[in-house]
């Protein structure tokens, strides 16, 4: 039998080796495509995500759609619509033929447009975050066809970007400035929305709906979407400047921590969650010498369990990285770095702090919105303010998939939502329901993990850690609440689809 990705979609394919719902890759001419036959249907789309460029043919299909691999977006076959974060460009769609028992891919197919938005809309949208969710829920709103004023009210300094990349190719050198923007810079005038940076909002008038400006302008608004997102816990340490300490939240401290690092030969993390242990990957990517101090006696032992925080601690350290595990930063002189044990790191030119984020939640508190460890909303996202939304690392929704009131601070997430908030704005009422997802990358090594456990009891290792080809399952009380992968890409897919088709007896209302 031919090789999937040497068929020729061209010159005709035999029907017999399109098997029923699954994806085989091919060409027409020099392009790749993928196939799928769902009954009499065979639909043909492009072969890579539009996201970052994974091989759609190592993905699933679900219906009239396919996942990727590599971030779990998800596209329409019929229309190569992307339907879910993190990919936003569609896909191109290509017609195909059966002549006879050949199957023929032949043109192109002309993009369909979104239907038109229901006239019970709001006359203008406010959103405040310039970050994930607030890029995509301006841009749903645009594909659907809302044709309202779109204001972005950002008090970041740069148009959204790709937050996850901050860590993890830029910070390593790996990846341009110009990379790192989630819209090309004319986006925002060309689908006319109102992106107003460095603006901070400094209260909300729920009566006249409206915001106020530190400056004192006000916006109107007819729905409103709060994300406002998350900022660093501060690191407080005897002799410690704040100013000469550095955190990895935006892409400025991105740019100058590269920057900074440049002329520095030796840089204390504090913190060994997956922000210090990717920050210690990309710097080490830059050859610095990587101390990591925290306090822990196992690297993302929580999050991950212990036998899989090994791996991850063996992994850095085969890179050059030192840990001091069980430690805390006790005093800072003069590049030196004394530990709560005596110890001492001397040559210090750099000190980066990841130890968490907290929601930033003044603006929801002002509001005198419902508060409950984030903004609570229902499962249309909307907070106690039937014309007030939340989304992203503020919001704290009703999982229907555990039962509980959560709040995560996932890239993937914040996208998915800010799309459902756009939707539920145009009056859809989809309820949000995505399970929770994020990958890590240190360094050759990509670890997905789908779900979302308080905690666990047990975790059920398949595979080898040490050949990097291995599934983990977390229990609590015998039941799999997350699953981790090291190299099994279609095996995480697999699994966020399983933890989609269960529903809790007991759902939060």
């Amino acid at each position: 039998m031919t090789e999937q990705s040497d068929r020729d979609f061209g010159n005709g394919v035999p029907l017999v080796d399109l098997p029923e719902g699954e994806i085989v890759a091919g060409k027409v001419k020099d392009q790749d495509v993928v196939v799928v036959r769902r009954g009499k249907e065979i639909l043909a789309v492009d072969a890579l995500c539009s996201h970052y460029h994974g091989p759609l043919k190592d993905g699933i299909v679900v219906g009239n759609t396919i996942r990727c691999p590599l971030h779990h977006a998800c596209f329409s076959l019929k229309t190569g619509e992307a339907l879910a974060a993190p990919a936003l460009d569609p896909l191109q769609c290509w017609r195909t033929e059966q002549v006879g028992d050949l199957v023929f891919v032949r043109e192109i197919l002309k993009a369909e447009l979104a239907s038109q938005a229901s006239s019970q809309t709001p006359e203008s949208v406010v959103i405040v975050g310039g970050g994930a969710a607030g890029l995509c829920a301006a841009e749903m709103l645009r594909r659907e066809r809302y044709r309202g004023r779109i204001t972005i009210l950002s008090a970041d300094g740069d148009a959204p970007y790709d937050r996850p990349n901050i860590s993890k190719d830029f910070l390593a050198g790996n990846a341009p400035p110009e990379w790192m923007p989630l819209r090309v810079p004319d986006y925002y005038d060309t689908h006319n929305i109102d992106l107003l940076l460095n603006t901070r909002v400094s209260s909300i008038d729920r009566v006249q709906k409206q915001v106020a400006l530190e400056s004192g302008k006000t916006y109107k608004y007819g729905a409103l979407l709060l994300a406002t997102g998350a900022q660093p816990v501060p690191l407080e340490v005897e002799g410690l400047d704040a100013a000469s300490i550095y955190y990895l939240r935006s892409f400025d401290d991105a740019r100058h921590l590269a920057v900074a690092v440049g002329s520095a030969k030796r840089v204390v993390i504090v913190g060994a969650g997956f922000i210090g242990l990717e920050t210690a990957a990309s710097l080490r990517a830059r050859g610095i010498e990587v101390h990591v101090v925290a306090p822990g006696s196992t690297p993302l032992g929580k999050v991950l369990g212990d036998e899989v925080g090994r791996f991850v601690r063996e992994l850095h350290e085969s890179h050059g990285v030192v840990f001091h595990l069980g430690r805390r930063l006790a005093s800072v002189t003069d590049h030196a770095v004394t530990l709560d044990d005596g110890s001492q790191i001397h040559g210090v030119y750099l000190i980066v702090a990841g130890i968490g984020v907290h929601p930033r939640l003044e603006l929801a508190e002002q509001a005198g919105l419902t508060i409950d460890r984030g903004v609570v909303v229902n499962r249309y996202l909307m907070t106690s303010d039937p014309n007030i939304y939340a989304a992203g690392d503020i919001a704290r929704w009703p999982d229907p998939h555990s039962g509980k009131s959560i709040r995560v601070e996932h890239f993937v997430i914040a996208q998915r939502q800010g799309q459902t908030v756009a939707r539920n704005i145009l009056g859809k009422q989809e309820p949000f329901e995505a399970v929770p997802f994020f990958w890590s990358q240190h360094y050759d090594v990509a670890i997905n993990y789908v779900g979302y456990p308080e905690f666990f009891d047990q975790s059920r290792i398949t595979g080898s850690i040490e050949e990097r080809d291995c599934q983990i399952d977390y229990m609590l009380a015998g039941e799999t609440v997350a699953v981790a992968t090291i190299g099994r890409d279609k095996v995480s897919l697999e699994a966020e689809l399983q933890f989609e088709s269960v529903r809790a007896d007991d759902q939060v209302q």
